[in-house]
């Protein structure tokens, strides 16, 4: 058995929209197409806008039709909220790290030079032991910190001895004053 009505005539053309006159009325459109003036561009749709071009007011804005993925971010399904930048930063950096390597700074420039280069040094090494069992970022600031800070404490330790054999050779030498 068939589904077809043995009423119904085949027709090539598509009934016309809600609302348009039927065909064969004043204003009803044509199986064939109307050939544009001579010189005028084909009309394929609006034409195209140079990258960078201020749209017209009131124009919706240009969009690729899917908004765009961070790199390396997962796909998201379909019909999914879009992923906001910054939403996922992957593994956060150790605090220690960073307080490490800025004390172990701060020493090396002489705002506070022994404190600071110590600092460092201890922060250093508690970043360390955290970074081996954490899975966090940080270990190249933590490295920095310890090799600055030991090198402050170096410095530091070296220009102690420089200036007290300095004040114990000027005390031996004693005052002279002639008249």
């Amino acid at each position: 058995m068939s589904d077809t009505n043995p009423d119904a005539t085949p027709t090539d053309t598509p009934a016309p929209p809600y609302g348009a006159p039927p065909a064969g009325y004043p204003g009803a459109p044509s199986s064939t197409p109307t050939p544009a003036p001579y010189g005028a561009p084909p009309a394929y749709g609006a034409p195209a806008q140079p990258v960078g071009a201020p749209q017209p007011y009131g124009a919706a804005p240009r969009s690729s039709g899917s908004p765009q993925q961070p790199y390396g971010a997962p796909q998201q399904p379909y019909g999914a909220a879009p992923a906001y930048y910054g939403a996922y930063a992957g593994p956060k950096t150790n605090v220690l790290a960073v307080v490490s390597m800025v004390a172990s700074i701060v020493g090396f420039i002489w705002i506070l030079p022994f404190i600071g280069s110590l600092a460092g040094v201890i922060m250093g090494h508690i970043s360390l032991r955290q970074l081996a069992t954490s899975g966090e970022k940080g270990r190249g600031m933590a490295l920095a910190g310890l090799i600055v800070g030991y090198v402050g404490l170096a410095l530091f330790v070296v220009g102690a001895i420089v200036f007290f054999s300095f004040v114990a050779y000027a005390a031996s030498q004693g005052a002279r004053y002639s008249s």
